[in-house]
């Protein structure tokens, strides 16, 4: 286990009937709000009306940025931006998902900061300040809503990115899992893969001496792997839907991956693609990582066979590591297919055309990795599997 220190200062708002607390929060910060949502769910939900009423029960001036992407832009982030400096905003509040919580993030961020919101993005320069933000989260999946991280996409180059700072954690994030009752199916298997495929970027690793981070890794696996068939057929049980919103932000809020430094290749594989084609993340992420598995069981056969055995039940009688970490692999990939995620970029109509561009995106910045550095050849081959 490697020395860490371990820092969030997210207030975390959990359960039924919370949404009364922006009443609390928001006055703390100032009375300029800017209400950021994406395509208008909110709306056909109600949630956007409760939020106002809230936001005018409090006297705040309201202003508003809607349409954020489900990969949000940067073209958007600038919007946000210009209408903050402009209008002195005091507090950003996300109503969304991930994607709306991440473009609030570059906006709080960009409106502090004199130049183009895209130099943070592509780590030209570095927050030094931000806006404070709330968020109220409608979708299980990145965790966005405990942590600092980003990931923004630029569509007039094709280049998707993450990036973070120390001063893009939330203030407060307010989770009702009653907010995500609305989520269709598609969308809440796509989350589900994404927050087993963050647990997936962390457990994959070459430190030593993780006992306890592998066990809380396994334990929120087999968590979601309990539930997330279950939600499938009943997506308004509020104890399903309350216990993949609770597995999603503690996936990704730091308290996995202290001690070590997680691989996060795939991510990084998938982000390229979309980029290109503008697909569900969780999607791809469904795709490529089994295949990023496969294409690294070399490096580390214990590791996935410790996965298979624990996670997978995966029998080890008369079978290799690297045997069973592939058997393991595939139930994964059975599993994911069960609650309908896609299997092949063909789901997509994604054939072999733009590999080479999907590569160069990916290699961008170097090799990448921390399981196994991934050269241009590495990344083709995951592409060509996943085809």
């Amino acid at each position: 286990m490697d020395n860490f220190t371990y820092w969030n200062p997210t207030k975390l708002i959990f359960g039924k009937g919370q949404l009364e607390q922006l009443k609390n929060e928001i006055p703390q910060y100032g009375r300029n709000i800017l209400l950021v949502y994406g395509g208008g769910s909110i709306k056909k939900s109600g949630l956007y009306d409760q939020v106002i009423n809230l936001l005018k029960d409090i006297h705040a001036n309201i202003y508003e940025l809607s349409g954020v992407e489900p990969n949000p832009r940067i073209t958007t982030v600038r919007k946000g931006v210009d209408i903050c400096k402009k209008e002195n905003i005091d507090l950003l509040l996300a109503v969304g998902g991930g994607s709306v919580i991440d473009c609030t993030k570059a906006i709080a961020a960009g409106s502090k900061y004199d130049g183009d919101a895209w130099d943070l993005v592509t780590k030209k320069a570095f927050a030094k300040d931000a806006l404070p933000f709330g968020t109220v989260l409608t979708l299980a999946a990145t965790g966005s809503e405990m942590n600092s991280g980003s990931v923004i996409t630029n569509w007039e180059t094709q280049e998707k990115y993450g990036w973070g700072s120390p001063y893009t954690f939330p203030k407060f994030s307010i989770l009702d899992p009653v907010h995500t009752f609305t989520v269709p199916k598609d969308q809440t298997v796509y989350g589900i893969v994404d927050m087993m495929s963050h647990v997936f970027e962390h457990y994959f690793h070459l430190t030593e001496n993780t006992l306890m981070q592998d066990r809380m890794c396994e334990s929120l696996l087999l968590t979601v792997i309990e539930t997330a068939p279950k939600l499938i057929n009943d997506l308004k049980n509020y104890d399903y839907r309350a216990t993949i919103l609770y597995n999603g932000t503690m996936a990704l809020n730091g308290m996995l991956s202290m001690g070590y430094r997680g691989d996060w290749a795939t991510h990084n594989i998938e982000h390229a693609v979309s980029a290109v084609y503008d697909i569900p993340h969780g999607g791809g992420l469904a795709i490529l990582f089994p295949n990023w598995m496969k294409h690294n069981l070399h490096v580390k056969p214990s590791r996935f066979k410790q996965l298979a055995i624990r996670v997978f039940g995966v029998s080890s009688e008369g079978k290799s590591d690297e045997e069973i970490g592939l058997e393991g692999i595939d139930r994964l990939r059975d599993f994911w297919k069960s609650i309908g995620a896609p299997t092949r970029l063909a789901d997509y109509g994604i054939d072999d055309s733009k590999l080479d561009l999907m590569a160069d995106k990916a290699m961008a910045n170097g090799e990448f990795g921390q399981f196994k550095k991934l050269k241009r050849e590495d990344v083709l081959d995951i592409y060509k599997k996943s085809l």
